[in-house]
């Protein structure tokens, strides 16, 4: 399977079952649907899904609740745009996941 971009990835339909649960959380943000976003990460117990559950309370505005969940996933607080989080956590776990299935062809 091809690399998906961010951009490929937000305007595409929903993604199968071979997408993790951040990856999935991140497009359903992207499509508008925050409450649906949240729940899949909140039992989500991954360092990627808490990067995203933090993401999730910063775009809310939630900052306190944001600096806990940066804290549960190492991440520092993200400093850009809202727009730029996005892309970059989307980017990462992207990545990361076409890694993974490199790494299960071998």
């Amino acid at each position: 399977m091809r690399f998906v971009t961010p951009e490929s990835f937000q305007k595409a339909g929903l993604p199968g079952a071979d997408f993790s649960k951040p990856l999935v959380a991140l497009w359903l943000d992207a499509q508008g649907k925050w409450d649906e976003a949240h729940m899949m990460v909140q039992e989500e117990e991954s360092a990627e899904g808490a990067w995203v559950h933090a993401y999730l309370h910063r775009r809310e505005g939630d900052a306190s609740n944001a600096r806990y969940w940066y804290a549960r996933a190492g991440r520092p607080v993200f400093a850009g745009s809202l727009e730029g989080e996005w892309n970059f956590l989307t980017a990462t776990l992207l990545a990361e996941r076409e890694n993974e299935r490199k790494g299960e062809k071998e």
